[in-house]
C-alpha cells in the first residue's frame, strides 16, 4: 500500500526568504508556499519569483511542496499558474474552489502548458458554495485531467462567509467538515484539516487535532512551527495502534482464516474490514518511519 504521511502541513509566506529557508529544516511532512492570504497585493510578484525560485533549487527533502496560488477570479491567477507551473512542486493548492469547473479549467491549463504530470492540484474548500457542491468536486479526481488530489479546508473562509463562529469543539462546522471528509473518501482524494489560529493555546490545539484524527483527516493545515510536534503526535498511530494492527494482519493471513470474513482476536470477533484498515494503519506507520 502506497500512502504518504501528511500530518501537519504549514503555510509559509511567500514574500519572507528567510521563512522559505526555515522551511527546509522543519519536522513538518508538507509545506503551503502562500502567495494569497499571507502576501499583500504590491507583494504578490516578488512574492511569485521568491516562490518559485525557491522551489527550483529544492532543498526540501521528503517534505511535500506545495504553492498555493491566488484565485482565478484575481488579477494573479494566470501569472500565478503559469510560474507555478514552471517550477513544478509537488502540487499546487487552488484557493476558493466552489464548484469543479474551475477544476477543469486549471487542468486544461496545466496540459496545455505541458506541465509535468507529477505535479497535482488540491482545492481548497472555503465557500458555502463548495460545501453545498462538495461530492461533484470530488468527484472531479475521476478525471485524470483535472489532477485532482486533495483537500484543504478552509475553516476561516468558511467562518468569514458564513458568520459561523470559531468556537471550542467547532459544533458549528462539524456537519460540513464530515461532509467533505465523506466526499473526499468516496472519490480516493486526501483531505487535511483547516487551521488552528490561536498559537499560544496548546491545550485548544491538541483537542482540535484530536477531533481531527477523529473526523477522519488525514492531516492538519499548521499557521506556526511551535504546532509541528503536537500535530504530528496527534495524526500518528500510537504504538499500541500499531501492534494491534498487526495482529489483525496476521490473523487474516493465516491460511485457516483466508476464507473468512470474521475471526476472534483476543477474544473480540473482528471483521475482515477491520483487517483492511489495519493495512493502511501499518502502512502509514511505516511511511512515517521513512519520513522522520
Amino acid at each position: 500500500m502506497n500512502v504518504r504521511p501528511r500530518r501537519s502541513v504549514l503555510y509559509m509566506p511567500g514574500s519572507n526568504v528567510r521563512a522559505l529557508e526555515k522551511a527546509k529544516t522543519l519536522s513538518v511532512d508538507g509545506i503551503i508556499l502562500d502567495l494569497e492570504d499571507s502576501v499583500a497585493p504590491e507583494a504578490k510578484e516578488d512574492a511569485r519569483q521568491k516562490v518559485t525560485d525557491a522551489v527550483k533549487t529544492g532543498g526540501f527533502g521528503k517534505r511535500e511542496v506545495f504553492i498555493r496560488v491566488n484565485s482565478v477570479d484575481t488579477p494573479w491567477h494566470a501569472d500565478d499558474l503559469a510560474a507555478a507551473a514552471h517550477a513544478e512542486p509537488d502540487a499546487i493548492l487552488v484557493p476558493k474552489v466552489s464548484s469543479p469547473d474551475t477544476l477543469e479549467l486549471i487542468g486544461r491549463r496545466l496540459l496545455d502548458m505541458g506541465t509535468q504530470h507529477k505535479t497535482r492540484v488540491w482545492a481548497m474548500i472555503e465557500t458555502p458554495l463548495a460545501i453545498f457542491n462538495v461530492l461533484r468536486i470530488a468527484a472531479a479526481a475521476s478525471d485524470s485531467e483535472t489532477r485532482l488530489s486533495g483537500f484543504v479546508m478552509g475553516t476561516n473562509d468558511l467562518a468569514k462567509d458564513t458568520r459561523a463562529r470559531l468556537v471550542p469543539g467547532r459544533a458549528p462546522m462539524l456537519t460540513w467538515l464530515s461532509m467533505c471528509v465523506a466526499a473526499a473518501r468516496i472519490y480516493g482524494v486526501d483531505i487535511l484539516d483547516g487551521v488552528y489560529n490561536d498559537i499560544g493555546n496548546a491545550d485548544g490545539f491538541v483537542s482540535e487535532c484530536a477531533q481531527g484524527v477523529e473526523l477522519g483527516f488525514d492531516g492538519k493545515t499548521l499557521i506556526h512551527p511551535s504546532q509541528i510536534e503536537l500535530c504530528n503526535k496527534a495524526f500518528s498511530p500510537s504504538q499500541a495502534e500499531i501492534e494491534q494492527a498487526r495482529k489483525m494482519i496476521v490473523a487474516f493471513d493465516l491460511p485457516e482464516n483466508k476464507g473468512k470474513g470474521v475471526v476472534s482476536i483476543d477474544g473480540r470477533m473482528v471483521e475482515r474490514l477491520h483487517a483492511d484498515m489495519a493495512r493502511r494503519t501499518v502502512a502509514i506507520a511505516e511511511a512515517i518511519a521513512q519520513h522522520d
